[in-house]
C-alpha cells in the first residue's frame, strides 16, 4: 500500500509538473504571456504603419473606440474600407484583454477604471507600474523612439511575450 500511495503521488506531481510547463509555468515571465493569435487582414493592415499590437493589450471598448476614429489615427488618417475594419474590429475585440485568459490581460483589463477607454497601452496604469524604474528620457532615445514602440525592448511584443527575462532595453 506504501509503494502504491508513493507512486501515485509521483504520478501526480509530474503530470502537475508536465501542465505547468506547457501552459508557460508560473510567475511574470510564464503563464502571464498571451497566446498566438492571428488574422490576415488586422497583420497585413496594422503592421503596415507600426508594430502589430497584440489585443490582449487592451480590452473591447479600446479597440473599438480606436477602430471607430482611423480617419484620425494618432494624426493619421488610417481609414479602412468597412468589411476590413469590420474584420479587424470583431478579431480585436474576439481577442481582447478583457476576453483572454492569461494574467497579463487580466490585470491589464483591472488597471483601467471602468469609465475609462484608453486607446494608447502605454497610459494604462499597468504599463505605468511595470515600466516606472524607466526614466522618461530612456523612451525618448533614438533606438527606442516613444513609449508607443515595445518591440524596442521586448523583442517578442508582436507575439504577446514581454517576459522579463527578454527584455533589452537599447542605449
Amino acid at each position: 500500500m506504501k509503494n502504491w500511495m508513493q507512486f501515485l503521488v509521483l504520478i501526480t506531481s509530474i503530470t502537475a509538473a508536465g501542465s505547468l510547463l506547457a501552459s508557460g509555468g508560473m510567475g511574470e515571465g510564464g503563464g502571464s504571456q498571451m497566446p498566438p493569435v492571428s488574422n490576415v487582414k488586422w497583420k497585413a493592415e496594422c503592421s503596415s504603419c507600426h508594430m502589430l499590437y497584440h489585443p490582449g493589450l487592451l480590452p473591447e471598448k479600446s479597440w473599438n473606440k480606436l477602430m471607430t476614429g482611423l480617419d484620425h489615427h494618432f494624426g493619421e488618417n488610417a481609414s479602412l474600407d468597412t468589411v476590413t475594419r469590420d474584420e479587424i474590429t470583431k478579431f480585436l475585440a474576439l481577442n481582447s484583454a478583457d476576453k483572454q485568459d492569461n494574467r497579463r490581460s487580466s490585470r491589464i483589463n483591472q488597471s483601467i477604471p471602468a469609465n475609462a477607454t484608453p486607446v494608447r497601452i502605454s497610459e494604462t496604469r499597468y504599463f505605468l507600474s511595470k515600466h516606472d524604474e524607466l526614466p522618461a528620457s530612456t523612451f525618448k532615445r533614438k533606438s527606442i523612439g516613444s513609449a508607443s514602440n515595445c518591440i524596442a525592448c521586448h523583442k517578442g511584443a508582436e507575439n504577446g511575450n514581454f517576459s522579463e527575462s527578454q527584455i533589452r532595453v537599447p542605449r
